[in-house]
């Protein structure tokens, strides 16, 4: 065991050196990308944890029902809750499907509304409540902001993964970290920028809809029916606006500022003697990363043996 753990940790340190930053961004971008598919697949089947993430859900409950001089009829709390009876289902509501469990057993989940009114009775959806959800979803709430942002992520990533890595500063020498190419970098700011704003659109879209679509069914229905907020779906739906505001700065930067704030005027190799270098204290590459000047900027270093010292 003792052996296992020690080869990990050393090819884990193998393996450090050839993590770059742009690696980073990129993990933070399918982890984003899982986050916002598991939000878009609430609802969307009875398999374990999916009807947990909703938008909104509604049951019948008995609860004491509130009075206001505002009611104009406040005996029509007592007919409602004589209509609803001992139904105790429960609908819940995400992008692409509508859950209900009729009875406290398991759930049933699907994309027609219609077929799952046929699979239960009067007295057990006396309010019609898989009609409202279906309502809410139909009318309401809208997954394209959050598809076409999926897409712009996914582009972004591929964008970073043609990133270069090392190669040879010279023949022989050792091995350099190359810089990505500025227009790339700002392509895929851009890229990443547009899907942060969709998220950020869908997401507070998603929340104000909820909570106000989930207030005034509860008022309607007041002593009656109870409703609730998606609490998992909101935490993927800003975990995930969050991380594509991570990468965002993580590219603006990558963008905007050198690598150095000037370039060295020399360097030393150990193995060739000196390395003797005329650069501009403006310039904004270092040795490592001469190959990307222009044919008429570039800059040759200029090695010493030792009697020319």
């Amino acid at each position: 065991m003792l052996e296992r753990r020690i080869r990990f940790v050393f090819g884990f340190e193998r393996l450090v050196p050839f993590l770059a930053y742009h690696h980073v961004l990129m993990v933070l971008i399918l982890i984003a990308i899982i986050l916002l598919s598991l939000l878009l697949a609430g609802c969307s089947s009875s398999s374990p944890l999916i009807p947990s993430i909703f938008l909104i859900n509604m049951w019948y409950d008995k609860t004491a029902p509130e009075f206001d001089p505002a009611q104009v009829d406040p005996g029509a709390t007592r007919a409602i809750g004589n209509i609803v009876g001992d139904a105790a289902l429960e609908a819940r509501v995400g992008y692409f499907g509508i859950c209900i469990n009729p009875d406290g057993g398991s759930w049933l989940c699907s994309a027609n509304a219609s077929s799952l009114a046929a699979q239960v009775s009067v007295d057990q959806d006396p309010l019609n409540l898989i009609w409202v959800a279906q309502t809410f979803r139909e009318s309401i709430v809208f997954p394209y902001l959050l598809i076409i942002a999926i897409i712009l992520a996914a582009v972004t990533l591929l964008l970073l993964a043609t990133f270069p890595g090392y190669e040879e500063e010279y023949e022989g020498g050792p091995e350099r970290r190359r810089l990505p190419s500025r227009a790339v970098s700002q392509i895929a700011l851009a890229v990443i920028f547009v899907a942060a704003i969709f998220v950020l659109v869908s997401v507070l879209w998603q929340h104000t809809a909820s909570v106000a679509a989930a207030t005034i069914a509860e008022n309607l229905e007041n002593g009656s029916v109870s409703t609730g907020v998606g609490v998992t779906a909101m935490v993927l739906g800003w975990f995930g606006f969050a991380l594509l505001i991570v990468v965002t700065i993580g590219l603006l930067v990558m963008s905007v500022l050198p690598p150095y704030p000037f370039a060295p005027s020399a360097s030393t190799d150990p193995t060739a003697g000196f390395c003797r270098c005329t650069w501009s204290r403006n310039s904004r590459m270092p040795m490592s990363y001469s190959r990307q000047l222009p044919e008429r900027q570039r800059v040759e270093p200029i090695f010493l043996g030792p009697n020319d010292r």
